[in-house]
């Protein structure tokens, strides 16, 4: 998962960077965000399931919540991707 740098960054809350980036292969067809929390990285689906990697407990729920609060945006972000266009920032976690 060291895509990062290509990605773009839609939300940074409590150190955990989120970003969102669609990909033109198979792996990429489930609409998911990635996650880095200092050395951990995570690739999460929109309905909070892990996909991909791991992050402490704790980090991992404030990224759920925010996932679960913010689930309509994130789609609107991924339907943007999936068109060519840019996504948008999101609220942080507060």
């Amino acid at each position: 998962m060291k895509r990062g740098e290509s990605m773009p960054t839609i939300s940074t809350f409590y150190g955990i960077i989120v970003r969102m980036f669609k990909e033109d292969d198979e792996k990429h067809n489930l609409p998911h965000i990635h996650a880095k929390y200092n050395e951990y990285e995570i690739a999460v689906s929109f309905n909070g399931e892990i996909l991909e990697g791991k992050m402490p407990v704790k980090q991992l729920k404030f990224l759920q919540a925010w996932i679960a609060i913010h689930e309509e945006d994130l789609k609107v972000n991924w339907e943007l991707l999936l068109n060519g266009e840019q996504s948008f920032k999101i609220d942080p976690l507060k």
